[in-house]
This record gives C-alpha cells, sequence and structure tokens, in this order.
C-alpha cells in the first residue's frame, strides 16, 4: 500500500472515531485566570453557583427560568462540569426559553465523541466546539456575564479557576470526567473535571468578589442513589458529597432539587430531561424568599426582586 493510501485508510479511521469534528476553529487565547470584573457600584456582587452532576446538570435551567421570572439577575455565573456548560451559555446571552429549548433538542450522547486510540474515552472536543459555536467563538472576558469555570489539575488534583481564555476549552477542562474523557491539554498542565476538586464551586465564586451566592446542588440525594449500585460508586459520591459539605456554609442559599434516575438510560430521554427542570423550579420557588432575604440583607435594603 503506497503512502498516500495507507494516509487516506488512516484518514477514514480516525473520522469513524470522531462523533463531532469542528466546523471552524476556535483561535482565542487558552483559558486562564484573570483578575474578577469589579462589582457594579451600589449593589453587591451575586453570584450563581452551579455544581457537576451529567445529566442531573439540565435541572440548572430550572433554577434559571425562576430567578428570570422572579427578576433576579446574577452578575456573576460559576459553573463546575454540567454547571460549566449550562453557566457559560447563561453567560454568554442565552435566556431560560433558549437554554430549555436546546436541551430539549440535543442527544447528551453526542458528547462522547470517544476515540478507538486511547482505550475508549472520550476527547471532549463535541463539548468543546458544542459551546464555542454556540457563543460565536467569544472568549470568557468577551461574554455578557462575569463567567468562571472550574476545572481541577490532574497532577495534584488543585481547584483551578479559569475566567479568561478560550470558553469551549475552559468548558472542556471542566467537563474531562477522569472515567470518560481525556485530560486536557492546556499550556504545560492536564486539567480534568472540576467534581474532582469542586462539585459544587462556592469558594471560587468568593474568591471572584461575589458577596451574594447562591448555589445549586445536583449531587444525588443519599436516598436516592440508585439500588444496586457498586460500593465503588457509592465512594465516589460519599467523596463528592463530603467536598460540597465543605464548601456549603459560603453560600447564602443552597438549592438541591431532586433529580432521581441519573445514570439510568432514563438520565439521557427528553421526559428526564423535562423532569429535572421541572424538580428544579419548584426547589427554586421554595428558596425564593431566602433569596431575598440574603439580597436584602447584602444590600442593606428591604427591597428586593419580587415574583412575577
Amino acid at each position: 500500500m503506497n503512502s498516500r493510501r495507507r494516509w487516506l485508510v488512516l484518514t477514514v479511521v480516525l473520522l469513524a472515531g470522531c462523533a463531532y469534528l469542528p466546523a471552524s476553529l476556535d483561535m482565542s487565547d487558552p483559558p486562564g485566570q484573570a483578575a474578577a470584573r469589579p462589582a457594579i457600584e451600589g449593589r453587591p456582587k451575586l453570584a450563581l453557583v452551579l455544581g457537576s452532576g451529567g445529566t442531573r446538570g439540565f435541572a440548572h435551567i430550572g433554577v434559571i427560568k425562576v430567578l428570570e421570572a422572579s427578576g433576579i439577575e446574577p452578575d456573576l455565573v460559576v459553573g463546575t462540569s454540567a454547571g460549566a456548560i449550562v453557566g457559560a451559555l447563561y453567560a454568554g446571552g442565552y435566556r431560560a426559553a433558549a437554554l430549555e429549548q436546546l436541551a430539549l433538542g440535543i442527544d447528551p450522547l453526542s458528547f462522547f465523541d470517544i476515540s478507538p486510540f486511547n482505550g475508549g474515552k472520550a476527547r471532549g472536543l463535541a463539548i468543546q466546539h458544542f459551546v464555542s459555536e454556540r457563543l460565536d467563538r467569544r472568549p470568557i472576558e468577551g461574554l455578557q456575564r462575569e463567567f468562571a469555570a472550574v476545572a481541577a489539575r490532574a497532577s495534584d488534583g488543585g481547584i483551578v479557576i479559569f475566567n479568561r481564555g478560550n470558553t469551549g476549552l475552559a468548558v472542556r477542562a471542566s467537563s474531562a470526567i477522569p472515567s470518560r474523557f481525556e485530560p486536557v491539554h492546556i499550556g504545560a498542565d492536564q486539567y480534568v473535571d472540576g467534581v474532582v476538586a469542586s462539585p459544587v464551586p462556592i469558594r471560587a465564586a468568593r474568591s471572584l468578589g461575589a458577596r451574594i451566592v447562591i448555589a445549586v446542588n445536583v449531587l444525588p440525594y443519599v436516598q436516592n442513589l440508585p439500588q444496586g449500585a457498586s460500593p465503588g460508586w457509592g465512594g465516589v459520591m460519599q467523596r463528592r458529597r463530603q467536598l460540597f459539605d465543605a464548601e456549603a456554609p459560603g453560600a447564602d442559599v443552597v438549592i438541591h432539587p431532586i433529580t432521581d434516575n441519573a445514570g439510568s438510560s432514563m438520565s439521557i430521554s427528553e421526559e428526564y430531561r423535562r423532569a429535572v427542570i421541572a424538580a428544579a423550579e419548584t426547589a427554586t420557588r421554595a428558596a425564593l424568599p431566602r433569596i431575598r432575604q440574603a439580597i436584602a440583607a447584602r444590600s442593606g435594603s428591604g427591597v428586593v426582586a419580587s415574583a412575577h
């Protein structure tokens, strides 16, 4: 076989292993950390923190729906993993209705662009380009709202905050679940899913100047763990809950909707997406009095946004 034919065969094999290829290249600077944006004069910086959770992350859209309808608009959005995907789009100008329409129209399995050359792990390019293209390849600093994606250094598990540079690449790093996705190379380091270090990145939001933090935890409730879950999986969930518990006191309000069935075949269905969005709407409406109280306390005023 001549060299040209070998190259053509290799190209076909590579394409077969790619669930998604970019329509265009994103030439933004690599993600990094920059100084936080200053607070808007006369009001405390309000952060919405969106946690990790795979398909449970569709619940974040329900939270945004209720906050938007109540006139509560965050200045800063910080996300880990699934929370980074939703958060980037929200920070980039997507309103709740558009986010919901997008969520109901996608196939979650399309994000798993598995490569035959790395032990069957997904590369994460599908996530990167999904985000980049829907944000017109704008860097993080070009989004309407201040945004940060939280990832973990693969070498030591340390928390890394990406709030400038290539948005899609930052979200890809934040979403690179170690057992399912390749680590993401940025500069001299490799990064993995922020769930390893900070499933609900409340401290990151505080470090970026947030005075009011509304956090959304979509980790499963203990009583809702799947029947027959392996001891290893249960241990992972326990570790994530411990990490969340360590950060939870730093939030003014934590919203924890019930998101059953994640991890089952049900979790990729449109029915499941609708169910978790609705569950999050219910949980957020219940939390509105505490949210208003926190805003009033921090702003030194008894007047806050009211629900329509």
